[in-house]
């Protein structure tokens, strides 16, 4: 099917435009931009760069997709940002391009939801079904998990890790690791339990969330340092969901963890 393509919109030569794609008045299109099949573009909205868009993505009017980075550092280097398929990137919403001293690709997973205002900042890596809502920050270097939830008004500090399944409360400043399934609000990111309810919305096990929350409780309370406790539980538990938590802990990382308080 061929792609249909407002006559007030631009696209420059080179872009490459799957079958089935929508772009409508006033947006931009860049020559380094490829749009797999069924991609809609919205009016106003800009994609550029070196940019890959997978199939079935909308972009909503005034996004921008693919801009060079906010980094002081960078200094006009071909660097890339890779978007899945199927998500959702809405009104105002910014995501930027790598850098070559962060590795040079931004990754933003399938089936994502990047609501009014999210900005996905260089080198950042998204993984699948990750909501960010609005005016939510994921800043340079960051590593979300699959099934990450970031409430609106929250910040993510640089380099920081959010384990998969995690949940972050709005309004809320994350400086440090997230562990993986973990509950963090409050204005400075206190990690306050485990989501419990997006566990079970993805049909976990009883029997698993029962080990989660035992294994929390040992993470909060045991003997010895948070590492010796997550060391310690790694070698005892047999529940991959404990285990996925432990190997997250034990992980090398640039930012000390959220703690259990």
């Amino acid at each position: 099917m061929m792609a249909e393509i407002h006559p007030s919109a631009i696209v420059e030569p080179g872009a490459v435009i799957g079958e089935g794609c929508k772009i409508g008045p006033f947006a931009l299109i860049g020559p380094e931009v490829t749009l797999g099949r069924d991609v809609v573009v919205k009016s106003h909205a800009v994609v550029t760069g070196w940019t890959e868009v997978g199939e079935g993505t909308v972009i909503f009017p005034f996004a921008v997709v693919g801009e060079v980075p906010q980094d002081l550092k960078y200094r006009g280097e071909r660097t890339r940002l890779i978007v899945g398929a199927r998500c959702r990137i809405r009104e105002g919403a910014t995501l930027n391009c790598g850098t070559e001293g962060g590795g040079g690709v931004t990754r933003v997973g399938d089936d994502c939801l990047l609501m009014t205002g999210a900005h996905v900042g260089h080198d950042a890596t998204l993984g699948n079904r990750v909501i960010l809502a609005n005016q939510a920050a994921i800043a340079g270097h960051c590593w979300i998990g699959d099934d990450v939830i970031v409430g609106g008004l929250s910040g993510v500090h640089q380099w920081v890790r959010v384990g998969r399944g995690a949940i972050i409360g709005a309004v809320t400043m994350v400086t440090n690791d997230v562990l993986p399934h973990g509950l963090v609000q409050a204005p400075r990111g206190e990690l306050d339990g485990l989501n419990l309810v997006g566990l079970k919305r993805r049909g976990v096990s009883r029997a698993e969330i029962t080990a989660l929350r035992a294994a929390y409780q040992m993470l909060a309370q045991g003997e010895g340092t948070f590492l010796d406790r997550a060391r310690r539980l790694s070698e005892e538990t047999d529940s991959p969901h404990v285990r996925e938590m432990t190997d997250f802990i034990l992980a090398a990382s640039d930012r000390s963890f959220l703690t259990p308080q």
